[in-house]
């Protein structure tokens, strides 16, 4: 299978969800136009009130859609953006990638994956049972956050529906995502 963008979203406000648009610009350095969590320091409520000097490694949130599916087996109806993602995608492990990877998106965007979405309490407040649904144990016991990946963007343009992803692996050693 090829990874795609199945759907892009953004939202001007500190909005849980994020509303789907046709397409979506990436602004290089910065995140995704129009969205409140674009900028080159942190945009995310809680990171501002700790330290608000720190980098934005946090510009753009990618989830893969194979999690809605497996929500909505659950029982957890959950669509594209609900989650405050910008760039739903299929076909693509995105949880497995290594910090460093380099997604190329739609025309000419480049975003640098930083690391895991921490996903918090909110997702309750949205759903009841989705915080639980999105972390799990792996078999040593360690935490495993599911709810998607973080990353800066390199080189903007243009995102929508539709558009292939290529995928270029940082040099080794790989180093796993942590969350960020």
């Amino acid at each position: 299978m090829t990874a795609t963008v199945t759907a892009v979203s953004v939202s001007v406000t500190h909005s849980f969800s994020k509303a789907n648009r046709p397409s979506i610009r990436l602004l290089a350095g910065l995140g995704v136009e129009g969205d409140a969590h674009a900028g080159t320091t942190v945009r995310h409520r809680s990171r501002v009130a700790a330290d608000p000097t720190q980098p934005n490694l946090r510009q753009v949130h990618l989830l893969h859609a194979e999690l809605h599916d497996d929500l909505w087996a659950r029982g957890l109806e959950v669509s594209a953006g609900q989650m405050g993602e910008n760039v739903t995608t299929r076909g693509l492990d995105l949880l497995a990638l290594p910090r460093g990877t380099r997604l190329h998106l739609g025309t000419g965007a480049v975003v640098e994956v930083t690391g895991l979405r921490n996903p918090c309490a909110q997702l309750d407040a949205f759903r009841p049972g989705l915080l639980t649904a999105v972390l799990d144990r792996d078999e040593g016991g360690q935490l495993v956050r599911k709810a998607g990946i973080m990353g800066v963007v390199l080189h903007g343009g243009e995102v929508k529906a539709g558009d292939g992803i290529e995928v270029e692996f940082p040099p080794e050693p790989h180093h796993p995502l942590e969350r960020v």
